[in-house]
């Protein structure tokens, strides 16, 4: 009874800590400023026309100039209409850009349209790309709001790169192992590396709140090298190649809050980088802004998770994932895997602190899934990921159609504690698998039903006393 009293103790005052660190994170997450002091304009007040026909892009290059000539930036509004962009918006600071009900912006499917290639990365290596369809690079007090639509419109173009991706992509992988400067790795249309459809790099102060997204070239909401950034209440059917809802990546301070998913790819997908640009020391060696930082300090809540995967970590996780809240979530539809982390002996890293708990799936294929062993990639390497102190807690599936629980280390760097609480799983094929793993505890789990009552007593269908057959 002692040692019980002292473990519950122990446990009641850890739980305490934790939840101490959550909420200091979440103080610091304000995302962006009151806009009340920015003059409202119409983006009709600069040429563009909500008839699906005419160009809006000089419309909105034009706001753009303006906004960054105002003091307080401005507060542009995009009502009802079909609003056809031939080409990216580049946002400013200070900006508030609301699509209003019935707001409808539609880019052009074509990728020459998306040129000349700007600063980006792509797949966890940086390079110049063709642009995002919507870009911020190093901003600060940015808003995107409002119940209006964000389309791609790229069905019939960029899908169809995937298949020709490879030579680019290996390109851009031996540019990221050898180090090459960042602005020697040009890509373009030849090389047929797909743009985000939203993206963020080294900005500030961000709310993105309400939006509906649908047909993103490749990951819609691309955070790289953010803080201090609130995604709300945004609305997804996304249903392309890789259309990953959000990917914070070496973003810190961020609150992903009341988001309908539905992906045709991971719902969040927390990245820190690919290998060596996730690992190299830019003091000497390269522009800080390419400096590697973890992932940190996101807290993931009342959402519906709809998709691939809800939550996945890695696998470019180079420079490290910690401090990640999964709170009160729930499910719109088939996922499946409720939590993937996945890293291998190629990416080095660390993965810890990862909190999951109060949340409801129906059916997955694996509950939890944790591997440092993705893809079977990277057997003869030596960059192993360091993966410990996850924790999980009240989480309920109706099934799982492979397993419950998967946890698979490598013998240099088993993963370690690691607990399961009041975890369900109603029906499944596997309850646990485990190998190089230590300082793993399940707490009243019940993976595949339960067993009620006494155990039962030996009775004549156990066969222990019939008579030997002689051969």
């Amino acid at each position: 009874m002692a040692l019980t009293m002292c473990v519950s103790a122990n446990l009641s005052a850890y739980e305490a800590e934790i939840q101490a660190r959550h909420d200091s994170i979440l103080a610091l997450i304000t995302g962006a400023p009151s806009y009340e002091a920015q003059p409202v304009k119409m983006i009709t007040a600069f040429g563009a026309k909500g008839n699906g026909e005419k160009d809006c892009k000089p419309a909105f290059d034009k706001a753009m100039k303006a906004a960054a000539r105002l003091k307080n930036g401005l507060h542009l509004v995009v009502p009802a209409g079909e609003w056809f962009v031939k080409g990216p918006i580049h946002l400013v600071s200070n900006l508030t850009l609301e699509l209003q009900e019935g707001a409808h912006l539609k880019f052009s499917p074509e990728p020459t349209d998306y040129l000349p290639a700007v600063q980006t990365s792509w797949e966890g290596s940086f390079c110049q790309n063709i642009s995002p369809l919507i870009y911020g690079f190093k901003l600060e007090n940015v808003v995107i709001m409002g119940r209006g639509t964000i389309d791609g419109n790229c069905a019939e173009t960029f899908p169809k790169w995937r298949a020709d991706q490879k030579p680019g992509q290996s390109a851009l992988r031996g540019q990221d192992h050898q180090e090459v400067p960042v602005e020697e790795r040009n890509y373009g249309v030849e090389q047929r590396l797909r743009p985000h459809l939203v993206q963020l790099f080294g900005c500030r102060n961000v709310t993105l709140e309400d939006v509906f997204i649908t047909n993103s070239p490749f990951w819609c909401v691309h955070l790289l090298k953010c803080e201090n950034v609130i995604c709300r209440g945004l609305r997804y059917d996304a249903k392309l190649v890789n259309n990953d809802g959000i990917d914070p990546e070496m973003t810190r301070n961020l609150l992903i809050e009341e988001i309908e998913f539905n992906n045709g790819d991971d719902n969040v997908a927390v990245k820190a980088g690919r290998d060596n640009d996730g690992w190299k020391n830019c003091s000497t060696t390269c522009d800080p802004l390419y400096e590697p930082q973890p992932s940190e300090n996101i807290i993931i809540r009342n959402c519906r998770f709809k998709g691939l995967h809800g939550l996945v970590i890695g696998s470019e996780m180079s420079a490290g994932v910690r401090n990640v809240f999964v709170e009160d979530c729930t499910y719109g539809g088939y996922n499946k895997r409720a939590l993937y982390v996945k890293s291998n002996p190629n990416r080095g890293g660390f993965v810890h602190d990862i909190y999951f708990q109060n949340c409801k799936f129906d059916e997955v294929e694996d509950l939890f899934y944790i591997t440092s062993m993705y893809a079977g990639e990277g057997a003869d390497d030596n960059h192993f990921t360091s993966i410990h102190d996850i924790h999980v807690k009240d989480v309920h599936a109706n099934k799982a159609r492979n397993a419950g629980i998967v946890l698979q280390g490598t013998a240099a760097k088993p993963i370690y504690n690691v607990s399961f609480e009041n975890v369900t799983v109603d029906e499944l094929k596997v309850g646990f698998s485990s190998m190089n793993t230590d300082d793993i505890i399940l707490r009243n789990c019940n993976l595949g039903g339960t067993i009620d009552g006494a155990p039962s007593q030996v009775t004549k269908h156990d066969g222990l006393f019939d008579k030997d057959v002689k051969k």
